[in-house]
């Protein structure tokens, strides 16, 4: 019989993906494991993202991997330095040539008598592993989502999504409009500001908005006295606390977070515009909070380089928008920063012993693997705190999965629903999150359960034990040796003859 490829396939190369790798060569390095990337360079959103002032919204001592120290005096970091960091890590922990790219993986089928999945990968000869870790992010790379608007072919000027930003692109000079109100917009309006003509922020409704300086002083300082992993350990500490302590409040005393939230802003901007354009109708964190760095956004407000219109779009125009309340913004270019289009499991066909699996059917478990699916974990960060505080965990407990499964000579972890459990009540997967792009897509997402293992509890403290300190034996992640020694030869492959052998 033929041995797998892999122990490990991870798909995707991006912040998820890179990270994934590291933990799986620390903690279990008899694995063999290749990455899988679709497009052509690391990086992933990273990469793919190349509008003006590209960024994170979160800051990097948290939004960067545990292992790995955040040295840039800049916390909220450029998206090429992101980029660079996500690099560097591949390149310093020796495995940038496991990554394949412009491989483009379309189907998974998991095979229960040979404790394999047989991976098809667009273009190419499919590959095998025992061990599928999907790592691709939640949207969809072919493109953003972009609305429907009344006329949009009458307008004469230029129509683009961030998400495809021609780099060729000159707006210096130029009317800007900028449909939305999330952080892309928040990010594109001081950007593109510094050099066009003017900028027009169109939103439907407002969105709440923080501003706090790029850099962490406390974080700058301590480097400077402690060693870099002691530093950062620190500022993590805090920044992870930080956040916790503020999403807490957040949902226990709203009004007094909004409030406090809305105050601020008043400094920066006068009472008339934070009524208007800064007063959402929800309260904090029922969507994200957009952060601005610096202040960036109301300096461009208060310098007239860029304003704000609260109202919904009738049409497009000839020369730019009408807006419903007969107001009409001329533009030159206008860009529908409208949001994503976001797509499970990277939009892979998964199949368990020729079963097609429509997730939307499971539970999910940990927030990470799927009832009745054996040997596949998805990476899916926060969505109240920043995305590789889970991406971290998320490999850890893979890597624990994987040596339990050795110790315990088993070769599936599948996790299954008890018979009491087979009526539980389902929750959408994610509560109390209600954007656009969740949304339009909350249906085709797993359940959750209102007990664990079934809950994505999105709780970094909580998910800190359960990852790291809980049971694996825990009756409901269920091991089992599907081969027979015949078939395993009396041993398995080492990484060595595996590699040699997928090469």
């Amino acid at each position: 019989m033929k041995m797998a490829d892999f122990d490990v396939i991870i798909v995707g190369a991006g912040l998820s993906g890179i990270g994934a790798a590291y933990h799986l060569q620390d903690k279990c390095p008899n694995k063999s494991f290749v990455i899988l990337e679709g497009r052509e360079a690391i990086g992933g959103t990273w990469d793919l993202f190349r509008y003006p002032g590209i960024r994170s919204d979160s800051d990097m001592h948290t939004l960067g991997y545990n292992f790995k120290p955040w040295l840039d005096d800049k916390a909220i970091a450029d998206g090429p330095s992101i980029r660079k960091y996500v690099q560097e890590t591949a390149e310093e922990n020796g495995f940038a040539d496991q990554i394949r790219f412009n491989h483009l993986v379309k189907d998974a089928s998991w095979d229960t008598a040979s404790a394999t999945w047989t991976v098809a990968v667009e273009g190419k000869e499919a590959l095998s592993c025992n061990f599928l870790f999907m790592c691709g992010g939640y949207y969809s790379y072919k493109g953003g989502y972009s609305p429907e608007f009344p006329g949009a072919d009458r307008f004469q000027g230029t129509v683009i999504h961030p998400q495809n930003w021609p780099q060729d692109l000159d707006y210096s000079g130029k009317r800007v409009a900028i449909i939305g109100s999330g952080a892309t917009a928040m990010t594109l309006v001081p950007a593109m500001a510094k050099t066009a003509s003017h900028v027009t922020m169109v939103q439907r409704s407002p969105t709440y908005v923080v501003s706090r300086p790029d850099v962490d002083g406390i974080a700058n300082t301590l480097r400077k006295f402690l060693p870099e992993k002691v530093a950062y350990a620190i500022t993590r500490f805090k920044n992870v606390q930080m956040q916790r302590l503020f999403y807490n409040r957040s949902r226990v005393a709203p009004e007094k977070v909004k409030g406090q939230l809305l105050k601020m802003v008043r400094k920066e901007i006068g009472d008339e515009t934070v009524e208007k354009h800064f007063t959402p109708s929800y309260n904090p964190w029922d969507e994200r909070l957009c952060l601005i760095p610096n202040a960036d956004l109301f300096d461009a407000l208060n310098e007239n380089k860029a304003s704000v219109v609260t109202d919904e779009i009738d049409t497009f125009t000839e020369t730019g928008l009408k807006m419903k309340s007969g107001e009409e913004i001329d533009a030159d270019i206008i860009v529908t920063a409208t949001g994503l289009n976001l797509v499970v499991l990277n939009d892979i066909t998964i199949r368990v012993d020729e079963k097609k699996i429509d997730i939307a059917d499971t539970f999910s478990y940990k927030g990470m693997m799927f009832s009745g699916v054996p040997n596949l974990v998805q990476t899916f960060g926060y969505i109240n705190a920043s995305w590789t505080l889970r991406a971290d965990l998320t490999s850890e407990y893979v890597c624990r999965m994987l040596n339990h499964m050795d110790a315990s000579n088993t070769t599936s972890a599948t996790p299954r629903l008890r018979k009491e459990e087979h009526n539980m009540e389902a929750r959408p997967w994610i509560d109390d999150f209600s954007p656009g792009y969740m949304a339009r897509t909350m249906h085709l997402l797993p359940k959750q359960g209102l007990e664990d293992p079934w809950r994505n509890t999105q709780n970094y403290a909580l998910d800190k034990k359960s990852f790291r300190n809980a049971n694996m034996e825990d009756g409901i992640l269920q091991f089992e040796n599907n081969l027979s020694e015949d078939q395993t030869g009396g041993g398995q492959m080492n990484a060595e003859e595996k590699s040699a052998t997928a090469a």
